[in-house]
């Protein structure tokens, strides 16, 4: 089988983020080739998963995949596969992914659940609601992002705990525990027969080296989830990234709420560029933010440099017309059909990839490769 991976661009063939990122590429090829080809595995009934640098590579040695012992003859036992999902323009996309693996859940006669977060205005508690909704409505598998892990740690155990089994895909790698129960952020681990997603740190270091290299010298990370793990990744990332290739960088952190709020984001843009005007970069973690910071940039006439998280139409267009540098892309989608097929077949049939992790990102967007990407993006694939 060949497999085409979407072109990692512009980030130097020497630096360490680069590097990372070309790790990424391979393991989405082999994610792709795992959930396509492969015939799964067997073992013991208790989660597994090694910490995100081994399974990046590899399983981790002395990590099993998380099996069962054959259910014996005839018809698997139905299941309720339920996935728990976000409140934006990225999710109704990877909702498609999720919508379209749920049709073979449902063709061999199972029941499959969206439960949507109503905002992000309150994610922990709110994600904590639904994971104790997703137990009393007898979800039997769960797809969960893990973005307040201290929140949702303790529910998910006591999810475990009621028989139900919990994969974990767009957020919360670092807390993806291994056979010991211990997880690269070092607390508030969780259980987990999965993580499918991309790998937020490794992009936010590639996304600052790229801004720096490519003539941004004074740097905002303009965050509007301050605490969720994956934007604490992204901004966390690209500051580092960006100060290891001799720029300067920073964060703005508004409250929850102003997300996909553009007066908001404008207003603290334009605040920002009156305190400093010689920022010449700003990264966003969404496409809407993206689209409030350009707005706002254009009414002050700001010639500053943008890029940040996940497409959108606008951002393919700003990206092929040289006004917006980059963009990167966890491929959300991909995301989606990967929660729900694998919580499916791993909880009815025992079915799991090699590897734990199968990463979808991160890969970059810039004016070259903008075009090849932009169907997908018209059609609900990107």
């Amino acid at each position: 089988m060949q497999m085409k991976s979407l072109n990692m661009v512009g980030v130097g063939s020497k630096s360490p983020a680069s590097n990372l990122l070309r790790l990424s590429a391979a393991v989405i090829a082999g994610g792709l080739l795992l959930a396509g080809c492969s015939s799964g595995t067997t073992a013991s009934d208790t989660p597994a998963a090694s910490s995100a640098a081994a399974s990046a590579a590899a399983p981790a040695e002395g990590s099993a995949a998380p099996t069962e012992a054959a259910a014996g003859s005839g018809t698997a036992a139905a299941q309720h596969v339920c996935a728990i999902g976000g409140a934006d323009a990225f999710f109704a996309v990877l909702k498609n992914g999720a919508d379209l693996a749920s049709q073979a859940v449902t063709q061999a006669g199972n029941e499959y659940t969206w439960i949507p977060l109503p905002n992000y205005d309150n994610i922990g508690p709110d994600m904590v609601k639904l994971i104790e909704q997703a137990v009393a409505q007898g979800c039997t598998a769960l797809g969960v992002p893990v973005w307040d892990a201290a929140a949702e740690a303790p529910a998910l155990q006591a999810a475990t705990d009621a028989g139900v089994k919990v994969f974990m895909y767009n957020s919360g790698l670092p807390h993806l525990a291994d056979k010991d129960g211990k997880c690269e952020a070092g607390e508030n681990c969780v259980k987990a027969y999965g993580y499918y997603g991309t790998d937020e740190y490794v992009a936010g270091l590639a996304a600052g080296e790229y801004f720096a290299t490519n003539g941004s010298k004074n740097i905002r990370c303009v965050n509007t989830q301050p605490g969720a793990v994956n934007w604490q990744q992204r901004c966390g990332g690209l500051v580092e990234g960006a100060t290891a290739a001799g720029a300067k960088a920073d964060q703005i952190k508004l409250p929850p709420e102003t997300f996909g709020d553009a007066a908001a984001i404008s207003a603290a843009v334009q605040a920002e560029l009156a305190k400093d005007p010689t920022i010449d970069g700003f990264a966003t973690g969404s496409s809407a933010d993206a689209d409030a910071v350009q707005a706002a940039l254009d009414a002050v006439g700001s010639k500053a440099q943008t890029g940040g998280w996940d497409v959108s139409e606008n951002v393919i267009n700003r990206i092929a017309e040289g006004k917006q540098l980059f963009a990167v892309d966890q491929q959300g989608w991909y995301q989606g059909w990967l929660a729900v097929s694998q919580a499916w077949m791993g909880s009815q049939y025992s079915v799991y990839p090699a590897s734990p992790v199968i990463l979808t990102g991160p890969a970059l967007i810039t004016k070259d490769n903008a075009a090849s990407v932009l169907a997908g993006v018209r059609d609900g694939y990107r």
